[in-house]
């Protein structure tokens, strides 16, 4: 049975619809990530979760019980807010003994809960200090903290490390990982950030415009998209998407690439693509990720469809484990991913090796997944 369960929900402010039928469930114990660009709703949909917005329709349910209309009190949930919300007057102690002081626990229990909270995030040596003497990673664990003594059935965090810096919010994206593998607490995340929802999540719901455009693994999402915004959005670099031509020949299907200078590039398409060969004689968009383009040395050579290439090099980007290769391909840059020691250089021509098994098809007017 689903712990948490978004079913129908609507939210309106007046004529403007901001979600729009969205369904979502997720187990218990689940790391469930809202992402997508700047307004497409994910925080309005936190907020309705949690209590903090009312919904114009549908259903939240919470270990199987309705909670749309309760008030966030009585939804037994914890919210970390990308603001941390610290009392600047509190000590850290305070920050995080002062929800339970207001719910009456007694005083044994609550230094219990802090201290165990504390040992688990590290933060011990400043239950003393007031929230202006830390640094950010250090407000953000206090929030944490603060959360996690409640002990709630569902935590809500809303963008908590789009405060830090680069560094930082990978060694916090972390410990968030850690602390969920040894908690097993269900979560529901926000941000805007592919990387974060990739590295966190069990479940991905990708929103836009008040639309989820899908849900599902971070593997599902990444390597079977189910449109272009989707296959566009996820991943860094992102996938290559290339205007390619559909042609038969004989009992197999090929897509044509157009070159710089008018030459053209046939990579032959793995049987099995059968909604792919209803649209031959038609233009579809080839999506291809970066690590599946590639050295001919680089190549997977599990893959049962790899095709090979010459292509001009434009622009060469060493990046320590791997090198970024920039070609031009139906009149768009493709980005390769090459190994570190390849031997390529810009301004000249290079075998590049596609694996077509990694290789997924769009219709270019819906933009929705063809095969």
């Amino acid at each position: 049975m689903s712990f948490l369960k978004i079913a129908n929900l609507r939210k309106s402010y007046g004529a403007l619809e901001i979600l729009k039928d969205i369904n979502i469930e997720i187990e218990e114990g689940g790391f469930l990530v809202l992402v997508g660009p700047s307004g497409c709703g994910k925080s309005t949909l936190l907020n309705c979760i949690a209590g903090l917005e009312p919904i114009t329709s549908g259903e939240i349910g919470i270990d199987g019980r309705n909670v749309a209309g309760l008030p966030p009190s009585q939804r037994d949930i914890a919210m970390v807010f990308q603001s941390y919300a610290l009392y600047p007057n509190m000590t850290v102690g305070g920050n995080i003994a002062f929800g339970m002081e207001i719910r009456g626990v007694p005083k044994d229990e609550r230094d219990k809960a802090i201290k165990q909270v504390a040992d688990m995030l590290q933060i011990g040596h400043l239950l003393d200090r007031k929230p202006g003497q830390l640094s950010g990673g250090q407000r953000q664990r206090v929030a944490m903290g603060r959360a996690l003594v409640r002990d709630p059935k569902l935590f809500l965090f809303d963008e908590p490390l789009s405060n830090l810096d680069a560094k930082l919010r990978v060694d916090m994206r972390t410990e968030i990982k850690r602390l969920h593998h040894r908690m097993k607490t269900t979560i529901v995340y926000v941000t805007h950030d592919q990387i974060e929802a990739m590295t966190l999540a069990t479940k991905i719901a990708v929103l836009k415009g008040g639309v989820l455009q899908q849900f599902g693994s971070p593997a599902e999402i990444y390597n079977n998209p189910a449109n272009m915004f989707v296959a566009d959005f996820m991943g860094s670099p992102a996938m290559n998407l290339v205007p390619a031509n559909v042609e038969k020949a004989g009992d197999t299907v090929q897509v044509s690439l157009e070159q710089p200078g008018g030459g053209v590039l046939k990579l032959p398409i793995a049987p099995g693509r059968e909604a792919l060969a209803a649209h031959a004689g038609r233009t579809v968009m080839f999506g291809i990720r970066p690590e599946a383009l590639t050295d001919p040395d680089g190549a997977d050579r599990n893959a049962r469809t790899l095709a090979e290439g010459d292509c001009l090099i434009e622009v060469v980007e060493p990046a320590g484990s791997d090198t970024f290769a920039v070609t031009k391909l139906g009149g768009k840059e493709v980005v390769a991913r090459l190994r570190a020691d390849a031997r390529i250089a810009p301004g000249e021509r290079a075998r590049l090796a596609f694996n077509l098994d990694k290789a997924v098809f769009f219709d270019p007017q819906s933009q929705a997944r063809i095969a």
